[in-house]
């Protein structure tokens, strides 16, 4: 499967995004996707999880609150919607298919991965 990350850009603090992942070449519906960011000189974090069926949803304490993740399994994307945004949530941005219907945040667990779209949050 080829996941396509998009909705980044830049906006101030306090601002909104939604980040959108889109699956092609097969459909991710009968897996977990998760949200990871990397910022400059930082390793890559876990920041959000949903199960196969949208039911189950897992957040990283910094996510708690601002950022919610959905999906759409008939259209074969998940969603990061970012509210309340903040400088240090300026990062790139990424989406992971899991191995399994339901995944953690050990970045192992999944194994399929977008390029990544670029969110900057000005102060």
């Amino acid at each position: 499967v080829q996941l396509q990350a998009s909705g980044g850009g830049l906006v101030q603090a306090g601002g909104s995004l939604r980040l959108s992942c889109a699956a092609s070449r097969r459909t991710f519906s009968n897996n977990a996707v998760g949200w990871f960011r990397q910022a400059p000189g930082k390793e890559r974090e876990f920041i959000a999880v949903i199960n196969w069926r949208g039911d189950s949803t897992n957040y990283a304490e910094s996510a708690k609150g601002r950022f919610t993740i959905s999906r759409d399994n008939a259209k074969n994307r998940v969603y990061l919607q970012m509210n309340s945004l903040k400088p240090e949530d300026t990062a790139v941005y990424y989406c992971a298919s899991g191995r399994r219907s339901y995944a953690g945040t050990n970045s192992n667990e999944y194994n399929f991965w977008g390029q990544g779209t670029l969110v900057t949050v000005s102060s």
